[in-house]
């Protein structure tokens, strides 16, 4: 009996096409994936290397280091090390220190993890389980903790970001060989820093500004270190300590930043309005001004004004621009007549519009002028320089002088909102803060601190056209695209089959 031959089942060609396909295309695919990852990984460490600026989209640029800040670090020798303790480089606050570098390669910044650094945190106290940024240059350090980047509007409770206003400060801190000390005058005034000027303490320190108060009858004098002395408002007389101490401060080349908010009753001043009368300033009248040119007053309230900023050293970056909100100005009356017999050279700073006028009669709630009131240009800002000694080649004496700025105003510095509906504090509206501390960069002798500087406020999503454009084809494009590619090869697929 023949043994049957046993079949041998021919393979089915369909399945061996279906198999080398699929093992074709598994393939092809896995290839894609890991062309994918790689390139991924390989575009995530270049743009680490690159550190690139993020994009910034808010109105205020508050993620983007401004030009003010690159121009004042540029210049540094030194190294300088920021230590971002207890931050992952993903972090906001670390990208923009990250951004000094591109201004001045020796400022580097850097997240480190509490326990690759204990050395750090042990040196300067930083607890574990807390975020702290170290500031070092050598020997000097300066610390911050999260709090010291943010500061809180008390009527919004908004958080409000100083991060490079506190990093820059911090930068030049650490690097200077010398930190300005400003002192303000205590005992004769209504406004203090400890009690409605904590916001202008925080913003001179700030510029790295060394921020003390002085009471002269306790002192005997005003101190030698001091570089600008700032007066306000005075409520009664100085005594004769203080009146002498002041005047010698001047005769040595002291400086003065004197602020003045409009006189409410007569007063008899006989000692304050003699420092004043050194620089040629007479005597400040009863009353404020009023404007009646309504494209310079705030709200429609004529004695909240937008005063003209003129062209100086100290308001150069400010000029033409939004100008300083002024609450009940009065006018500085200085006696052209005397200045050259003074040895006093006068520059005009902030000027109201001819349309404005003065009032002495506060009861009157008219905003028209009345025929009794004096109207046109006042002087509300000014900058004096009084010479002291004159320069002699002979000799090898040097020019001494003394400079006064005199602002006819007090509470655009205070920390007191504008209005019920204000999200800030007076000194932090328009362009406030700038003119106060372009001032003291002056007086302190520091002309390259004279800037427009960063508004702080609420974060606002405002991209040019460009970006706009770039963002919704991100958003939006780029998803649809995927989709109908997706679509047009299976489609193509289909048929081939």
């Amino acid at each position: 009996m023949k043994e049957k031959t046993e079949k041998v089942k021919k393979p089915n060609k369909l399945i061996e096409i279906i198999k080398r396909k699929w093992l074709i295309n598994g393939i092809m695919t896995f290839l894609l994936i890991a062309i994918i990852i790689v390139a991924f990984i390989a575009i995530n460490i270049i743009m680490q290397k690159l550190e690139l600026t993020p994009i910034d989209f808010t109105q205020e640029k508050l993620y983007t280091l401004t030009e003010e800040s690159k121009e004042k670090v540029k210049n540094i020798d030194k190294n300088v090390n920021i230590y971002y303790i207890g931050y992952t480089d993903d972090d906001a606050a670390v990208d923009l220190a990250k951004q000094y570098k591109k201004a001045n390669e020796k400022i580097v910044a850097e997240a480190v993890n509490v326990n690759d650094r204990p050395d750090l945190v042990q040196k300067y106290g930083i607890e574990n389980s807390t975020q702290g940024i170290i500031v070092e240059c050598g020997e000097k350090s300066k610390v911050l903790t999260a709090n010291d980047l943010v500061t809180y509007d008390t009527t919004t409770y908004e958080t409000i970001s100083i991060a490079e206003e506190k990093l820059t400060s911090s930068i030049l801190n650490v690097t200077s060989d010398e930190i300005p000390k400003v002192y303000f005058l205590q005992g004769y005034s209504n406004y203090s820093l400890t009690n409605n000027m904590n916001y202008l303490n925080m913003y001179l320190q700030n510029e790295v500004n060394e921020i003390e108060t002085l009471n002269i009858l306790s002192q005997g004098k005003v101190p030698e270190d001091c570089k600008t002395l700032v007066i306000t408002t005075p409520n009664k007389d100085f005594d004769e300590v203080t009146t002498n101490s002041i005047k010698e401060y001047i005769n040595q080349g002291g400086n003065i930043l004197w602020l003045n908010a409009a006189v409410m009753q007569k007063q008899d001043f006989p000692n304050v309005n003699s420092v004043l009368a050194l620089y040629g300033i007479n005597p400040f009248e009863v009353g404020r001004v009023i404007e009646s040119d309504s494209s310079r007053i705030v709200s429609g309230a004529p004695n909240i004004i937008f005063p003209t900023i003129q062209y100086s050293t100290i308001t150069k970056t400010l000029y033409n621009s939004d100008g300083v909100v002024l609450i009940d100005a009065t006018k500085i009356n200085i006696n052209e007549d005397k200045l050259d017999e003074l040895k006093v050279q006068k520059t005009d700073l902030l000027k109201t519009s001819e349309k404005s006028f003065f009032r002495t009669e506060y009861t009157i709630t008219s905003t028209n002028k009345q025929e009794n009131e004096e109207a046109g240009e006042f002087v509300v800002g000014a900058e004096l320089e009084k010479t002291i000694v004159e320069a002699n080649e002979e000799t090898g004496e040097v020019k001494k002088t003394s400079k006064m700025i005199i602002i006819g105003e007090n509470n655009f510095t205070t920390d007191y909102p504008l209005s019920q509906n204000s999200q800030y504090p007076i000194v932090a509206e328009v362009n406030n803060k700038d003119i106060i501390l372009n001032s003291m960069a002056y007086l302190v002798d520091r002309e390259e601190d004279i800037t427009a500087r960063k508004s702080t406020g609420t974060v606002t999503y405002t991209a040019t056209e460009a970006q706009d454009i770039i963002v919704k084809v991100i958003i939006f494009a780029v998803p649809i695209l995927i989709i109908i590619a997706g679509i047009v090869v299976w489609q193509i697929r289909r048929r081939k089959k």
